[in-house]
């Protein structure tokens, strides 16, 4: 098995853009939809299924965003929560909400509370991506510890994408608060931190797809 750091998927990521010229919206594009078939495979998601997900500001949060539009095309009924709101968004995740603007989505620009648990049979968590580190801090800890208090009280699915919010990437080691998923649904290829075995009670079931190139070749 193959197993990437936090810098080596950054790498392939400039390459794929700079060298390449497959554009950052087009690897947010191949990744958030590469995940919603992922889901919809294993039905982990159902038509009429209400689902959140909760973004992040940076490119972790940008695939949130493709995920909930490419699942109320396919008959899901997403709600997407932006806990630090849509002021600093990346360029690409921008461009995704832009577009969700037009798709007949709710959009909350706030926090994902306790409260909200019972409109919702799953959550997808795409706060913070690989490049986080230290503790999630602000609005996104209390995020992170409404979602693990649910999960553990009603039984919600908990989806991470590519690495649950709050867990090193490249030790494997979680912070306070890390996000408990019942799945993770990562890119390229799984991370070093995944190796540690502190990490699998956070990560649940390890699923790894392409978003539309060849990583190996892209790592030459």
């Amino acid at each position: 098995m193959i197993y990437l750091t936090c810098q080596e998927s950054r790498d392939i990521d400039r390459k794929a853009i700079e060298r390449f010229g497959i554009s950052g919206l087009v690897l947010m594009e191949n990744a958030g939809r590469g995940a919603v078939d992922t889901m919809q495979r294993l039905e982990i998601v159902r038509p009429n299924c209400p689902i959140a997900i909760v973004c992040g500001n940076g490119n972790n949060g940008g695939d949130g965003l493709v995920i909930a539009r490419h699942l109320k095309i396919r008959g899901m009924k997403p709600t997407v929560f932006l806990p630090a709101g849509s002021t600093k968004l990346t360029a690409d995740a921008e461009s995704n909400f832009n577009i969700l603007q037009h798709c007949n989505i709710s959009i909350q620009e706030r926090n994902f509370l306790i409260s909200d648990c019972d409109q919702f049979g799953v959550v997808i968590d795409a706060m913070l991506g690989t490049g986080a580190k230290g503790s999630p801090r602000d609005n996104f800890a209390e995020v992170i510890r409404s979602i693990n208090k649910i999960r553990n009280k009603i039984g919600v699915k908990v989806i991470a994408i590519d690495i649950p919010s709050g867990l090193d990437a490249d030790t494997g080691e979680p912070n306070d608060p890390t996000i408990y998923a019942d799945y993770t649904l990562t890119f390229y290829a799984s991370k070093v931190g995944f190796k540690n075995p502190i990490a699998s009670k956070y990560l649940g079931t390890v699923l790894v797809h392409d978003i539309g190139i060849d990583f190996e070749k892209f790592a030459e």
